[in-house]
C-alpha cells in the first residue's frame, strides 16, 4: 500500500537547524525509498528553496518569525495546517506541539493526525512561569486531541499514560555510525586529537552549558572546552561574552555533518548536558561517533546510555570525571554504545517502525 504522508513541525529540510529537522530528513527520504509519497513543510526563510529533495516534495509556507519573533512560529504552523487541509494525506505527522496544538481545531480531520510529543517543553527553565503554564496546556491539548501519539523514549511514554491516560507508540530517534574519521579537519580549529573536550547544544540553561564551562574552569584543566551552538541568542551572547577564552572556545553553530562528526570522534570527553527531553538526537550521534560521554544524570539520558557513560549533576561530579577517565574502561563503553546504535537506534529500523505504524493506522481507519 502506497501512503501519502505530510510532515510538519520543522523549519524544513535539508537540516539547517536541529534535531527535528535531522529526523525529518532521514524519515522522509527513507519513506520515499520505500515507495511512499512524502511532503515536508518548510519555512519560507529556509536557505534551501528548491521544491524537491531526494524525492521528497518540499512545501514552503510563510514564516514571519524573523520579523515578529516567537509569535511567528504559531502563524507559521497555522499556515502549514491551512495548506495541509487542502491535500489528501493519509497521515499528517506533526513533530512537537509547542506552537501547533493551539490550532487543534484546525487539524485536518480527513486524515490521521499522528503527533511526536518530543520532550517536556514546560520544564525548560529558560521560559517564564506564564510561558511554562502555557506549554503545559499546549501539551495537554496535543495529547488529548491527536489521533495517535509517538514517544521517543520510554520515560515519555510512561509520562503520557500517567498524565493523560493516553497510550503512545515508542519509536526512538536514530543515528549513523561514523566510519570515516579525518584528523586533518581539526587543523581548521587548531585542535589536537583527544586533547580537547566537546559540548554541542542549543544555548539554553537546561542544557547545563554554564555548569560544564564553570567546572572546566575551576578544575584547573589545561585542555580546552570546545562549545558548539548558535551564540546569536540571549544566553549564547551572555555566555560567550562572559567565558570566551583560549580555554573555552565558542565555535558558533556548525551544521556540516562531516565536520561535526570528526569533532565528536576526536574529543577526549563529550559533555551532554541536556536535562529535558526524550531520546536526544545529539546524544545518539555522539554514541555513533565513538565518543567518551559524560551526561547529565537524569532518567532520559540513563535510559539510553545505561552504564556506558559518566554522569554528573554538580561541579564536583565533573571534577571527578576528569580524574576518572580511563582509556581501557572507556573503550569498552564506546564499543557497547556503538552496538546500541547498530541494534536499536539505527535509521533503517526506525523508518520501518514508522512505516508499519502508519500502515496499521490506515488499515484500522479503513
Amino acid at each position: 500500500m502506497q501512503l501519502k504522508i505530510g510532515i510538519l513541525g520543522t523549519r524544513g529540510i535539508p537540516n539547517a537547524y536541529g534535531g527535528f529537522e535531522e529526523f525529518a530528513e532521514h524519515l522522509s527520504k527513507g519513506l520515499v525509498e520505500k515507495g511512499h509519497e512524502v511532503s515536508v513543510y518548510c519555512s519560507s526563510n529556509h536557505p534551501w528553496q528548491q521544491k524537491n529533495w531526494n524525492g521528497v516534495e518540499l512545501i514552503y509556507c510563510k514564516d514571519p518569525e524573523n520579523k515578529i519573533g516567537t509569535a511567528g512560529q504559531f502563524l507559521y504552523d497555522l499556515n502549514c495546517l491551512k495548506h495541509a487541509s487542502t491535500r489528501n494525506f493519509d497521515i499528517l505527522l506533526q513533530l512537537g506541539y509547542t506552537s501547533n496544538s493551539v490550532w487543534w481545531r484546525r487539524w485536518p480531520r480527513n486524515m490521521i493526525n499522528v503527533l511526536n510529543m518530543d520532550g517536556l517543553e514546560w520544564k525548560r527553565t529558560k521560559y517564564s512561569v506564564i510561558t511554562r503554564r502555557f506549554l503545559k496546556k499546549a501539551e495537554s491539548l496535543a495529547a488529548l486531541h491527536a489521533d495517535h501519539l509517538i514517544a521517543d523514549s520510554m520515560a515519555i511514554r510512561e509520562y503520557l499514560y500517567t498524565a493523560y491516560k493516553k497510550y503512545s507508540t515508542f519509536i526512538p530517534y536514530g543515528a549513523e555510525i561514523f566510519l570515516s574519521p579525518d584528523e586533518i579537519i581539526l587543523d581548521n580549529y587548531k585542535l589536537k586529537a583527544h586533547h580537547y573536550y566537546l559540548l554541542i547544544a542549543r544555548m539554553e540553561p537546561e542544557n547545563n552549558i554554564e555548569l560544564v564551562i564553570q567546572s572546566i574552569q575551576s578544575s584547573g584543566e589545561k585542555l580546552p572546552l570546545v562549545v558548539i551552538g548558535n551564540t546569536i541568542t540571549h544566553f549564547g551572547k551572555r555566555w560567550k561574552k562572559k567565558y570566551a577564552s583560549e580555554n573555552i572556545r565558542f565555535l558558533g553553530g556548525i551544521y556540516d555533518r562531516k565536520v561535526l562528526n570528526n569533532l565528536r570522534y576526536y574529543s577526549k570527553i563529550y559533555f551532554h548536558g541536556h536535562s529535558v527531553g526524550g531520546t536526544n538526537p545529539s546524544l545518539l550521534e555522539a554514541m555513533a561517533c565513538s565518543c567518551n560521554i559524560a551526561a547529565h544524570d537524569n532518567c532520559f539520558n540513563r535510559a539510553v546510555l545505561g552504564d556506558e557513560a559518566y554522569y554528573f549533576k554538580t561541579e564536583k561530579n565533573i571534577h571527578q570525571i576528569l580524574l576518572q577517565v580511563s582509556e581501557e574502561n572507556d573503550l569498552q563503553k564506546k564499543k557497547m554504545n556503538l552496538e546500541k546504535i547498530r541494534t536499536h537506534y539505527n535509521w533503517a529500523k526506525i523508518i520501518t517502525s514508522y512505516e508499519n505504524l502508519f500502515l496499521n493506522l490506515v488499515k484500522q481507519k479503513q
